[in-house]
């Protein structure tokens, strides 16, 4: 692929993920590059997304864009969750293969998994349950996209692969208390009760689920990675294969803001899905990526960030 030449729509492209996939598409010298703003492309609208791609004309686009949260925004949000995702992926596809654009990338996510897989998750293991319930609307409505893409390519040839991230984290996080992932709820928790001089803090669930996380840098190059060497049917898992307890989570993040108080256990809250860790090998395989930043090194450097954003 000439980045030079090659025009390129991001979708959730002034976002978290979208950011880095943006300056790292400028970093393999892309300079054509549409980031599609929410104020002006309401991509539920289908006049609007053929707008945006009839202006733009893209070879390619990496659909990022997505209506997102922990699992509080989840529990409150589930039909919201549901349509939005749902119809921003839906329309976006079919406007593309309309107007034949030559690849999309999407961007689907771990909820889609069952509740219960054997760990490491495989791509093969995502039609063997229901997801966990918490988040079910927003995997299904994910899920959905990998449906459409494989069904087009199989009646259109359309071209458009679809990709599974771990449960990602890094600077430029959202660190909104009411729809935050977990390590920036983490993070931000722990600053303030440091700041505050708070004996303790109170965490959901009882600390025992396991999770795996994606710097989103990291994410970033997989996701340019698959964009440039694959171009095949199956789903695809970006992770780094290392599981850890929401409880030791919590002891890092606290070492390393400095806060020294004890943390406490909500179990009348959710724990999510009991375990999440992704076999990383196919993405290996297929187009050659492992992830480069370890978990300690990638908590201090959001963690940095966040302190410098006070």
């Amino acid at each position: 692929m000439n980045w030079e030449t090659t025009s390129v729509v991001v979708t959730g492209g002034a976002g978290f993920l979208g950011s880095f996939v943006v300056e790292g598409l400028r970093s393999r010298g892309c300079t054509n590059i549409t980031v599609p703003r929410s104020a002006s492309c309401d991509l539920r609208n289908r006049a609007e997304i053929r707008s945006l791609l009839e202006a733009s004309r893209p070879d390619l686009i990496f659909h990022l864009a997505a209506t997102v949260g922990g699992i509080g925004a989840n529990q409150v949000n589930p039909g919201r969750f549901f349509f939005d995702n749902a119809v921003m992926g839906i329309e976006l596809i079919e406007q593309s293969r309309q107007l034949g654009i030559p690849k999309v990338v999407i961007v689907g996510t771990v909820c889609a998994y069952p509740k219960f897989t054997a760990v490491p998750f495989r791509e093969d293991d995502l039609w063997d349950g229901y997801p966990e319930e918490t988040n079910a609307p927003y995997g299904l409505a994910k899920k959905m996209l990998l449906v459409q893409a494989q069904a087009y390519r199989q009646q259109y040839g359309f071209n458009s692969i679809y990709l599974l991230p771990a449960n990602l984290y890094g600077p430029r996080d959202n660190f909104e208390p009411a729809s935050s992932h977990v390590i920036p709820a983490l993070i931000r928790k722990c600053v303030e009760a440091k700041q505050q001089g708070q004996p303790a803090i109170t965490l959901w669930g009882d600390g025992s689920a396991t999770r795996e996380f994606l710097y989103a840098s990291d994410a970033a190059e997989g996701l340019l990675q698959a964009a440039e060497k694959y171009d095949g049917a199956e789903p695809v898992n970006l992770g780094t294969g290392n599981e850890i307890s929401i409880r030791e989570l919590a002891k890092l993040i606290a070492a390393e803001v400095g806060y020294l108080g004890s943390v406490e256990w909500d179990t009348s809250k959710p724990n999510g899905q009991p375990r999440r860790a992704l076999d990383h090998q196919r993405a290996e395989s297929l187009f050659g990526f492992r992830a480069a930043t370890p978990l300690v090194v990638g908590l201090r450097q959001t963690v940095q960030w966040y302190l410098a954003q006070l």
